[in-house]
C-alpha cells in the first residue's frame, strides 16, 4: 500500500505535508488514511474514485482553489464539503480529466 500523496514534503510532532501528482489517465496507487486531512487543489481535473476491491464509487470534479477538509470515522472519510461523498479509508483514484491534477495534502497527527 502507498503514501496518502505522490511526495512526502515535510513532517513534524503534529502534521504531515504531501503534494500529489496525477497526469490525465493515471491511476494513482491503493492507500488508507488513518489521519484526519485538509488538500488544497493547485490545479483541478476529474477524477474517478475506486474502494479497496477496485470497484468504482463516484466520480468527482475539483476545481482550482478549492479546498477540502476530511474526518476519518471507523473505515469511511467523511469530508466536511456538502455533497461530497462519503468513502472508504483505503481508496484509490483515476484522473479522467484533460489536465494534471494537483493537490497538497495535510494530515493532521493525533
Amino acid at each position: 500500500m502507498s503514501g496518502v500523496g505522490t511526495k512526502k514534503v515535510y513532517e513534524d510532532d503534529r502534521l504531515i505535508v504531501w503534494h500529489l501528482d496525477l497526469a490525465p489517465g493515471e491511476h494513482g496507487a491503493k492507500h488508507t488514511h488513518r489521519l484526519d486531512y485538509l488538500f488544497k487543489v493547485v490545479s483541478g481535473s476529474t477524477l474517478e474514485v475506486y474502494g479497496p476491491k477496485d470497484e468504482l464509487l463516484d466520480t468527482v470534479e475539483l476545481e482550482a482553489g478549492g479546498a477540502h477538509s476530511f474526518h476519518i470515522i471507523g473505515d469511511e472519510i467523511h469530508g466536511d464539503t456538502p455533497g461530497y461523498p462519503v468513502v472508504p479509508a483505503t481508496h484509490s483514484a483515476k484522473n479522467v480529466g484533460t489536465e494534471t491534477f494537483r493537490e497538497v495534502l495535510v494530515e493532521f497527527k493525533r
